[in-house]
């Protein structure tokens, strides 16, 4: 048994050397300030949705206040065989805004991946140099474009990564998604301050189209039907690392709808999940184990205190280093995101288990999109 704990010790103090390397990372990317200037940059925003008339409403009212020239950005939907009234809902607001350019288009299927077919698909037809996804269930700040087009003004990029947040709000599984996001956003931001950047979220992405092409589109992983962002992150950090950069701006972050339920939640993390194999980054990969061991070791911890091979006071000592470390990244990750810690301790709680179960489930399981089962 003092092999195992000694094994136990080993996990852990790995664990922490990580996460305090993303939180070192972290503080290493500066925060970003738009400066008054004219509008430079134009953007052609792309929309890949499947059944989303619930939600584009509110993603279609965060585009009426959006404080940037119309002649400067067209938005793309691109329809993935919805069979509800999306595209109603986003035509009678485009008869609403007529001076907007908005384009809709049924997606082409070529590939297991049908949102990489999308993105695809509306980057044929856009007519301006810069690229931004986002998705159906989000919102986008005033600024958003307006803060992108200062960033690009001043930085020399060619691709921009950008913050994701849940709204305020909700109740257990609200916060713990919270607290779930708050963690996946620090482990972003500090993997580009150490200039090893692995992961982005499509909801608030940015690229120019001639990027996209260089890098071969998203050929080499349309086999793997997720990943629309992270693998041609990756792809670019290995070809113009140096052009791959993230925007910490708070004017510029994304809002996006928490799941409803905890099936819904653990499907998504499975899709999150999914792609983890697939890295080309070895600091990502190794990031990705340490995380599951740590929380695989905490059940295991647990168990073995439950049958006497352990004495409790050692699965204290590794909780609560395990929560110093990730309150602190949490902590300083919400200085820019503001979203809510109130169910910090449930949360820790819970995710040891949740966690695990996502990733054996990841796999040996299939995940959806949108309904969709895929393997």
């Amino acid at each position: 048994m003092e092999i195992v704990t000694l094994l136990f010790v080993l996990i852990f103090i790995n664990y922490a050397l990580f996460i305090g390397l993303l939180i070192w990372g972290f503080s290493k990317v500066k925060p970003f300030e738009k400066t008054a200037s004219e509008n430079k940059t134009s953007f052609s925003v792309i929309i890949p949705f499947r059944n989303e008339e619930k939600n584009l409403p509110d993603l279609l009212e965060s585009f009426s206040h959006l404080q940037y020239s119309k002649e400067q950005f067209e938005l793309i939907f691109v329809n993935d065989n919805s069979t509800d009234d999306s595209e109603r809902v986003i035509n009678r607001w485009r008869m609403e805004n007529p001076w907007v350019h908005l384009t809709i288009l049924d997606n082409v299927r070529i590939s297991k991946s049908p949102k990489k077919d999308a993105i695809t698909r509306a980057i044929t037809i856009a007519k301006h140099p810069w690229i931004i996804t986002t998705d159906a269930d989000c919102e986008v700040q005033p600024e958003w474009l307006s803060v992108y087009d200062s960033y690009i003004q001043h930085h020399d990029a060619e691709m921009i990564a950008g913050a994701v947040r849940y709204p305020k709000k909700g109740f257990v599984l609200s916060h713990f998604q919270q607290m779930d996001l708050l963690s996946l956003q620090g482990a972003t931001i500090g993997s580009f301050g150490l200039n090893e950047a692995f992961l982005c979220n499509g909801a608030n992405f940015a690229y120019t189209k001639k990027l996209f092409w260089e890098l071969g589109g998203f050929n080499g992983n349309n086999h793997i039907a997720s990943g629309d962002d992270v693998f041609l992150l990756q792809k670019a950090v290995h070809l113009v690392p140096k052009k791959v950069q993230y925007l910490k701006a708070k004017n510029a972050i994304v809002t996006t709808k928490a799941e409803k339920t905890w099936v819904r939640l653990f499907k998504q993390r499975v899709r999150w999940a999914s792609k983890t194999a697939a890295y080309q980054s070895d600091f990502a990969k190794a990031l990705a184990l340490m995380v599951f061991l740590a929380n695989f070791s905490l059940l295991a911890i647990a168990l073995l205190v439950a049958f006497g091979k352990i004495e409790w006071p050692f699965l204290a000592i590794v909780f609560a280093l395990k929560f110093l470390m990730d309150i602190t990244l949490m902590l300083k990750t919400n200085t820019f995101l503001k979203m809510s810690l109130v169910s910090a301790p449930i949360s820790f709680l819970l995710y040891p288990v949740f966690s695990t179960l996502v990733a054996v489930y990841s796999l040996v399981g299939g995940f959806e999109w949108k309904r969709e089962n895929i393997k």
